[in-house]
């Protein structure tokens, strides 16, 4: 299993070809942020590259195919797929200029994923799990699962309810034993 690297805010990053949603616009005065993951020897490289004034890696690019959710990373000569992928919960972002107080700077729901050139593909647009080990499966065991409800029993108890509100009685009373 390969361990990867959270990096949260990549300033370096050449946005010109970045389209996380094609009708959104990016606001000049807004931070820019994203979740970004890769795999251990691209964050060594992208460490040595944000650390070392002078390097060999100095171009970093992330560009995005027409449907927006496939794409591709390139560091140096070296290109990487990448998928853009949903969070199953939203994760808020925080910044600080006094160790003390907490300045809220964005809600992040996606998550770029990086992967080697052999790594396959993720099935789904949806990523199954969050950020840390307790929100693994997050879906599954978080949240819970849509009712079947049969939408005829839906009205009729509606009608029910609104007579009651009313002041009159419920038409069809089912006694449960």
């Amino acid at each position: 299993m390969l361990h990867f690297l959270y990096i949260f805010l990549l300033k370096h990053l050449s946005w010109s070809n970045l389209t996380l949603y094609r009708s959104y616009r990016f606001n000049k005065r807004m931070e820019e942020q994203f979740i970004l993951r890769v795999p251990p020897s691209v964050a060594e490289r992208i460490d040595r590259l944000l650390d070392e004034s002078a390097s060999d890696d100095k171009s970093l690019d992330l560009s995005f195919s027409d449907d927006g959710r496939n794409g591709t990373f390139v560091i140096g000569d070296d290109h990487f797929p990448a998928s853009l992928l949903d969070l199953p919960a939203i994760v808020e972002s925080y910044k600080t200029y006094d160790d003390s107080v907490l300045i809220k700077t964005a809600d992040v729901g996606q998550i770029i994923m990086v992967r080697d050139q052999g790594d396959p593909a993720p099935d789904s647009v949806e990523y199954r799990h969050g950020l840390t080990p307790p929100m693994r499966d997050a879906r599954r065991r978080r949240f819970r699962r849509e009712p079947d409800l049969n939408p005829e029993l839906v009205r009729r108890v509606e009608k029910d309810l609104l007579n009651i509100m009313n002041g009159g009685t419920a038409e069809i009373v089912d006694i449960l034993s």
